[in-house]
């Protein structure tokens, strides 16, 4: 950094490129209540235009992972989004459900690269505390992401139609082309990699599966982002059962993330005073307290969109605490394989999180408590995760 411009233009951009698949995975949310009546098909079938995002955003990370290792972050950075580009103009020319399936599995497949090479980037260019700060800043940012997405995605639904949504998001991966050709550094250096890349490849995830405290982070990783989606796949189902259309569903969607946004502020004041530890076993007790309170409202028969979403903002307090000290965790183990790390955690999340919006599409959700069953069992397995990483490390 050689100044605090340069710095803050920096972590802007770094910002914008993981933030590109989180848009291009939301944006599209409130068309799925009609998607079903548009192309004549069943809601289970509707959902795997989720998971085909997800399942592809995680799986690509771990090949981008090891090759921005090997041969730089930008390079990879740059094929990523203009596969991103490829994947929605696919979707805003597709002609039915099953294509825009697949156009979502090639969007998807692309915009991986932002969020694995953000992630190393952020491990090569920041160190110690400053570099849980940033992963907080670029939570705060992220966690805007879904509300606006969500709002502006269902009022250009209504207004203008549902495929526009895709061309805008075709137009800003060529925006970020160009952000990321111009404003990341071109080659920061990493350690050199001997033989072929796959074997390579092969040997930095060997490593990494050989050290435990790296397999508890990426699960409290995994089954927090799992949580997160069950919500986002079955919020626009359990809004719709209370009457709240395409245009509404974004506004109410809109607590967990601002939650999220306060509880990302508060971890850059808290991570020196009160400890990666203790900042987050705080965040899984508020989680789980979260959920719980919100299934509690439904089992009591207060059906109604706030009894919903109003305690599910504990929830995003909770995750803007756990998530950057574990983001940290993950790539700061084993600096030298920071991308290999980022590439694992973002699968695993990403893999996890199509399991948890699939399962939405196997229940009833005639209100909110099927839902919060599914939500309370994902943080639950969170939460053990993160007692067993605690038990390793007093040891």
């Amino acid at each position: 950094m050689h100044d605090k411009r340069h710095r803050g233009l920096l972590v802007a951009n770094l910002i914008a490129q993981l933030a590109f698949g989180l848009l291009a995975m939301t944006i599209c949310i409130p068309s799925m209540q009609e998607w079903g009546a548009i192309f004549g098909a069943g809601q289970p079938s509707v959902q795997l235009t989720f998971s085909a995002y997800v399942v592809a955003y995680g799986g690509l990370q771990l090949v981008y992972g090891p090759l921005s290792d090997r041969i730089g972050r930008k390079a990879v950075l740059l094929a990523g989004l203009m596969l991103a580009g490829l994947g929605s103009v696919l979707a805003a020319l597709a002609p039915s459900l099953d294509s825009l399936i697949v156009a979502r599995f090639v969007q998807g497949a692309g915009s991986a690269a932002g969020m694995v090479v953000g992630r190393a980037m952020v491990q090569d260019l920041f160190q110690g505390p400053e570099r849980t700060r940033v992963m907080a800043y670029i939570g705060m940012a992220m966690g805007l992401c879904p509300p606006l997405a969500t709002i502006v995605g269902g009022q250009i639904h209504v207004q203008l139609g549902w495929r526009i949504n895709f061309v805008i998001m075709a137009l800003l991966a060529g925006v970020l082309m160009l952000a990321a050709w111009r404003g990341l550094p071109g080659r920061v250096e990493l350690p050199a990699h001997e033989g072929h890349w796959l074997r390579a490849m092969a040997v930095s995830y060997a490593r990494l599966a050989r050290e435990p405290a790296f397999v508890l982070y990426v699960a409290i990783l995994a089954m927090t982002t799992a949580t997160f989606y069950a919500f986002l796949a079955g919020a626009p189902i359990v809004l719709r059962s209370y009457g709240v259309g395409p245009d509404g569903v974004g506004y109410y969607i809109m607590c967990i993330p601002l939650s999220y946004f306060v509880g990302n502020y508060l971890s850059t004041h808290l991570v020196r005073s009160t400890g990666e530890a203790r900042m987050m076993a705080l965040g899984q007790a508020l989680t789980v307290g979260g959920i719980a309170l919100m299934l509690a409202l439904g089992l009591a028969h207060v059906n109604s969109p706030l009894a919903f979403s109003l305690p599910l903002m504990l929830l995003g307090l909770g995750h803007g605490l756990l998530v950057p000290p574990t983001l940290a965790g993950t790539v700061g183990l084993l600096p030298a394989l920071a991308g290999s790390a980022a590439a694992v955690a973002g699968l695993m999340q990403q893999l996890l999180g199509a399991v948890g919006g699939y399962a939405v599409g196997l229940l009833t959700h005639d209100g909110a408590v099927n839902l919060g069953w599914l939500m309370l069992a994902l943080a639950c397995a969170g939460a053990l995760a993160q007692l067993m990483l605690r038990s390793r490390v007093a040891r």
